[in-house]
């Protein structure tokens, strides 16, 4: 979308909870484990990782196992505000950096028949939370207080920012390495 090159690489990570984790501490901890994993693999390269989680009455949501608990998560979150947390850490040889975005994310009120028709477009079953907001998902979205692509599932603006710290500029063309 904004003109960066890139090859997507799945790192094979466990993404258990450690006991006592909170939820900032382990989004970030994935999100480094990630661009870890591949930036061993491949020291040269300028390494991206990730982390998305979604987070109601201080239980965390990740993906739907199937239908039911996408429709479980769906009735819990609706009309309710909830809180995603979107980590990101950028790897250049052996270095990593990284940071969180937290988003404050309400969903309108949901009826049973628009629940279970939005799960049979399949969007909520590989998403945190059951929902993707780039999306289907964007109509069941009433606001948002925060980075919109942090609810996405990566944010631009901390992306370049790590970037940044790396020597690698973002001109709008794409990314220079220095």
């Amino acid at each position: 979308m904004i003109g960066i090159a890139h090859e997507v690489v799945p790192a094979d990570i466990d993404e258990a909870y450690l006991p006592g984790e909170a939820p900032l501490a382990h989004a970030e901890r994935l999100a480094r484990a990630k661009a870890d994993t591949i930036a061993r693999v491949a020291p040269e390269a300028v390494v991206i990782g990730a982390d998305t989680i979604v987070v109601i009455d201080d239980q965390v949501l990740g993906k739907p196992r199937d239908a039911a608990h996408a429709a479980t998560m769906l009735c819990q979150l609706s009309g309710r505000t909830h809180e995603v947390f979107t980590a990101v850490a950028v790897a250049r040889g052996p270095r990593i950096d990284s940071g969180v975005e937290v988003v404050s994310v309400t969903f309108r009120a949901l009826r049973d028949e628009e629940i279970t028709a939005y799960i049979g477009t399949r969007e909520p079953m590989d998403k945190a939370g059951a929902y993707g907001i780039q999306g289907y998902g964007a109509t069941i979205v009433e606001r948002i207080d925060g980075d919109f692509f942090a609810v996405m599932g990566l944010s631009l603006v901390r992306l370049v920012t790590l970037l940044a710290q790396h020597g690698v500029t973002y001109d709008f063309r794409g990314v220079r390495l220095q």
